[in-house]
């Protein structure tokens, strides 16, 4: 089952830029910094009431972030739903006919586990099923 929102990704260029400006407009500094050496992304969160804001740089020409920025401006990359059962859901959603980027879930950022809906099966959207990190996978190294 679907808990709610929990955060928005924002693919940016420059994430210390996009740090001070978000800054600035939630009035609030970020909570974290975080890079996901694997994914070749650096990250940002923002807390916004139950929600949270996802800055996400590039660190590689390789990385998702920037293929997405070649074709794309900056902005919203895709919504994260929190999930309580993340193997449940995938299979539920699998039989409701989306399609996923990858078959198992993986270490993202903030601690959680994660996998993507493929967007040609959510309307266009990139959709990111995440759910708390079990303490036996590592974790991402955390900066801030």
């Amino acid at each position: 089952m679907i808990d709610r929102i929990e955060h928005l990704g924002i693919a940016v260029h420059d994430r210390q830029r996009s740090e001070e400006l978000f800054k600035r407009l939630l009035g609030r500094e970020a909570y974290k910094e975080e890079a996901v050496e694997r994914e070749g992304v650096r990250t940002v969160f923002f807390q916004v009431g139950e929600s949270k804001l996802e800055l996400l740089e590039s660190t590689n020409d390789e990385s998702p972030i920037a293929r997405y920025l070649t074709k794309n401006r900056e902005g919203i990359h895709h919504i994260a739903l929190a999930v309580t059962d993340l193997e449940a859901e995938i299979q539920r959603l699998k039989l409701e006919g989306f399609e996923f980027i990858s078959d198992e879930p993986k270490p993202g950022a903030d601690g959680k586990m994660i996998v993507f809906i493929h967007p040609r099966s959510a309307n266009g959207i990139l959709v990111e099923l995440c759910a708390d990190m079990d303490p036996k996978h590592p974790n991402t190294s955390s900066t801030k």
